[in-house]
């Protein structure tokens, strides 16, 4: 009987020991930590494509022309302001002829005006493809594909030098008309881009033109 007793003791108090062990594992584990690195975010509130740090005018409303300060384009003096937009199929990047042959028109005018320079800025609609919700880092992929289709157009067919084009991706955030219905949405999938060159006088621009101070000298 002793004997019994003093097995279930021993039995007991290693019980305890072990369950003290876990306990203490438990614990241990309880306080490990992981250090995660924090990525402060690049903030655009009014989401012209200048971030808050460097935007000279926040609160911009959307779909405003601005220029390199973040502030709407006032066109004050004179020279080029030429709009272009397109508009894609859901889900495609790809740039129809139709508005191949209305980018030849700017690519003329970003020729003749050589220190013009371009915004092209790319959008989404909020639209589902086959079937599969569509995650707002692949709207912001789609829209930025759009934008470089046409930039990479400018630049390949008609030797545009990169640094005149400037691209911004939105995704769904800029909707130009409402996505309840397919007509909204096919407006939404868009470019919209704005060639621009700014002189303060017809002489100034004249000499930023191309062709300037070229003569013909003709035989008597």
């Amino acid at each position: 009987m002793n004997i019994l007793l003093r097995s279930m003791l021993v039995i007991s108090i290693s019980a305890l020991t072990l369950s003290a062990c876990q306990t203490a594992d438990l614990s241990n584990q309880a306080t490990q930590t992981t250090d995660i690195p924090v990525v402060e975010a690049i903030l655009d509130s009014d989401g012209d494509g200048y971030s808050d740090d460097i935007d000279m005018c926040p609160g911009t409303p959307m779909n405003i022309v601005t220029d390199e300060r973040g502030c709407p384009f006032t066109g004050m003096g004179i020279g080029l302001k030429m709009e272009y937009r397109a508009f894609f199929a859901k889900g495609s990047s790809e740039l129809s002829p139709e508005y191949q042959l209305e980018l030849d028109k700017v690519a003329a005018k970003l020729q003749e005006y050589y220190t013009a320079t371009m915004r092209i800025e790319g959008h989404a609609s909020t639209d589902k493809i086959d079937e599969t919700s569509v995650s707002s880092s692949q709207l912001n992929s789609l829209s930025r594909n759009r934008a470089l289709i046409v930039k990479n157009y400018l630049i390949m067919q008609h030797q545009i030098d990169p640094n005149r084009l400037s691209t911004f991706s939105f995704g769904a955030e800029q909707p130009i008309a409402s996505s309840d219905t397919e007509e909204g949405k096919s407006m939404n999938r868009r470019v919209y881009g704005v060639a621009i060159a700014n002189f303060d006088s017809e002489e100034e621009m004249s000499m930023n033109r191309r062709g300037y101070g070229i003569t013909t000298e003709l035989e008597d």
